[in-house]
Order: C-alpha cells, then sequence, then structure tokens
C-alpha cells in the first residue's frame, strides 16, 4: 500500500467533500521543444500523483494555450470520476455577456469530458473583473448550474487588495476562495489581510503560488544555508508548501508541478503531513530576512522622503524595483517603470542627499536609484537587442 497525501478533515458548512491537501495544478506542466504539452510525463506525473491520494486536479480556459483542459480530460477520464475532484474557471476577460458564459461553460464540460465541475472559480477577480459579474444574469446562470449539480461548490481566484476582496466576499455567499499565499507574500502583499478576510466569512481557502512562482524554491544562497542547516534533508521548496499547508483554514494547496521530482518531493512534503511547529517557522522568519536584505529595497511607502525637491517619486521606485526583484519578470519592470514620467524616475535622481536623513529605514536612498535606473537601463538594452 503506497503511503497517501494527507487531508484535513475541516468542518466548513459549505464544504462536504474532503479533497486531497495537495492539489495538482495543470498550469505547469511538462512541455515538448515545440511548446506542446509532452503528454507522455505529464500523464506519468498525474498517475504518480493519483496513485498516493492526490484527488484535487485544477486546469483552467488559458493554460497551455487552451490544451490543459482536454488533455485532463483525457488523462482522468479513466478514473472513476467519484474519486477526484476537478477544478476548472471562467476566464473573466473573455466575458462581455450571459451569452460567452454559456458558450466557454458548455466548452469546459466537453474539452474536460466531465457532466460537472466540483470546483469552479471566477477566474482571477479583481475590481475590474470584479464588476463583469454584476452584469445582468451572469451571476444568477452560476448559481442555477449549481443547483443542476454542474457546479458543486462556486468560488473565485483572488489578486488584487484586501478592500476589493471584501466587497467581493459580501457581494454572494461563496464556497470557497483561492488566494496567492506564501511567506514572502504574507507581509509583501499584505495575503494575512486576505486570509483572515476569508477566514472570517467561515469558508475555507485554497492556495496557489505557495512557491512564489518558484522564487521560494531558490531564494538566496545564505538564505537557502539557512533551511539546510535546520533540515537537510527537506528540499527549500518543501518549506514554502508546508508553511502554506499549516495555516488552519488553507484547505488545498495548489502546486503548478513540472517534472517527476518536484511531483514526488510535494507528495513527499504532504504526506503524514504536520503543521510547521514554532522553531521552525523561527527558522523561515529567518531565511526570509536574510533573502529580502539581498534582493529588495526595505522601504515601508511612509512617505517620509517625499516630495522630493526634483520630483522623483521615490517610494513608487523602489516598489516597481522590489516587485521585479522578488519576481525576476523583466518586461513587467519595464513597463511599471516607464509608466512614470521620466520627471518622476529613478534617473531624475541628482544625489542631492535632502531624502536620506528623513528615512526611517536608514535608506541610502540615492545611491538605491541609482542602481534601479541602472538595472531599467541593462534590461531594457537587453530586450532591445533581441527584438531587434
Amino acid at each position: 500500500m503506497k503511503k497517501q497525501v494527507s487531508k484535513k478533515v475541516h468542518q466548513f458548512p459549505t464544504i462536504d467533500q474532503v479533497p486531497s491537501l495537495l492539489g495538482f495544478g495543470c498550469m505547469r506542466l511538462p512541455t515538448t521543444e515545440t511548446g506542446a504539452i509532452d503528454e507522455a510525463r505529464a500523464e506519468a506525473m498525474i498517475d504518480y500523483a493519483y496513485q498516493r491520494g492526490v484527488t484535487y486536479f485544477d486546469t483552467a480556459w488559458p493554460y497551455h494555450g487552451g490544451e490543459s483542459e482536454t488533455f485532463m480530460g483525457r488523462v482522468l477520464k479513466k478514473y472513476p470520476r467519484q474519486s477526484f475532484q476537478l477544478a476548472n474557471k471562467m476566464p473573466s476577460w473573455e466575458i462581455e455577456s450571459l451569452d460567452d458564459v454559456k458558450r466557454i461553460f458548455e466548452a469546459q464540460l466537453e474539452k474536460c469530458q466531465a457532466d460537472y465541475f466540483d470546483y469552479y472559480l471566477c477566474h482571477a477577480m479583481n475590481k475590474t473583473h470584479f464588476d463583469i459579474y454584476k452584469k445582468p444574469g451572469i451571476m444568477d446562470y452560476l448559481v442555477s448550474l449549481k443547483r443542476e449539480g454542474k457546479i458543486k461548490y462556486l468560488g473565485f481566484s483572488f489578486h488584487d487588495t484586501p478592500e476589493v476582496l471584501a466587497k467581493i466576499m459580501a457581494y454572494h455567499p461563496w464556497d470557497f476562495v483561492m488566494l496567492q499565499l506564501n511567506y514572502l507574500d504574507w507581509d509583501f502583499q499584505d495575503a494575512k489581510s486576505q486570509y483572515d478576510i476569508v477566514t472570517s466569512h467561515k469558508i475555507p481557502c485554497l492556495v496557489m503560488e505557495p512557491v512564489r512562482g518558484g522564487t521560494l524554491a531558490t531564494l538566496s544562497e545564505d538564505a537557502r544555508a539557512v533551511l539546510k542547516e535546520a533540515d537537510a534533508s527537506r528540499s527549500i521548496a518543501s518549506w514554502a508548501v508546508r508553511y502554506a499547508a499549516s495555516k488552519p483554514n488553507v484547505m488545498v494547496v495548489l502546486s503548478g508541478m513540472s517534472d517527476m521530482a518536484q511531483t514526488q518531493d510535494n507528495i513527499e512534503t504532504l504526506t503524514n503531513f504536520e503543521p510547521l511547529n514554532d522553531t521552525e517557522q523561527g527558522v523561515i522568519d529567518k531565511a526570509l530576512e536574510i533573502f529580502l536584505k539581498a534582493r529588495i529595497v526595505p522601504c515601508t511607502s511612509c512617505g517620509y522622503c517625499v516630495p522630493c525637491p526634483h520630483g522623483v517619486a521615490i517610494p513608487n521606485m523602489f516598489e516597481t524595483y522590489n516587485n521585479y526583484a522578488v519576481s525576476h519578470h523583466e518586461r513587467p519592470f519595464i513597463r511599471s517603470y516607464e509608466s512614470y514620467e521620466v520627471s518622476k524616475r529613478a534617473e531624475a535622481c541628482i544625489d542631492c542627499g535632502e531624502c536620506v536623513p528623513k528615512c526611517p529605514q536608514n535608506i541610502d536612498i540615492p545611491e538605491r536609484l541609482a542602481h534601479i535606473n541602472s538595472r531599467f537601463k541593462h534590461i531594457k538594452s537587453q530586450h532591445e537587442e533581441t527584438s531587434s
């Protein structure tokens, strides 16, 4: 008998099933050189996970250019439908009317070879997408699908501020919410407040991005050393997965697995699962502190440094850079930096030093702005060379 991935037995009034604690995210399946899903490798990973107790499988309309749903429908068809939970999402950005919702949902059932979805989400909910679901008939239709049994549980994935989340939560009696939650974003993106809001409504959280797109699987050399010293047998990524799973109101931790090694590591991490203890939490806190000091500007956006006599939007420049330093996403960094007028950018700093004594964090602001400007120019020139 193979060891089985753990489950959390919750007492939620909105959920009457117990999915596996580990959810298999189907956004980053292995691919061939052409970019298509490597079906043999991906199917082997799914089979391995299913045989070890993973029951929650999460796909979506845009994943793998629309092929994830079709692939998952074929692979899961060989298993009894009641033995797993299938999650899918309504692509909010493609909705203009109720007719779009009806067309997409029926296409999703067909692609997934399914009669129903266990968990169905309004995808990437934010302030703008929230307005879409207020259009006549859309929410009523989703609720009717739930009554018909084509949706068992209705929720949404979320990317915005706690204030927006509170408004969406108050709009409809949702069954669950999917949040981006990890030990970096707990404070960095205020995931804590979002988690608390969902918990206060007595519905479960599902977690996406527990390793922050791979960032928390690599960290920095000094930060990795802290984790390895505490437990050399655990992977760096496993600390992040356990962190998310340890939150009491978390029901499923999704991981977008790209190879068998990741699949095996996640399953090992969440088999015979035990929440982090205080000592282990202290290890994570220490590693994160080291990582952040090496990567980001420790700005709290207090605003004491502004107005700058030369017009530089100092806190905004630091926020733009920090988002890049954590994510390593270069194009969004370029777009964000260039969204500011030249007079407000880091390059407008003349190193007058007037801001330095005003900073409670003792940041050498001119030096940091010079680094941001230099980094931007380097990345910009690389992208221009690539596109030429």
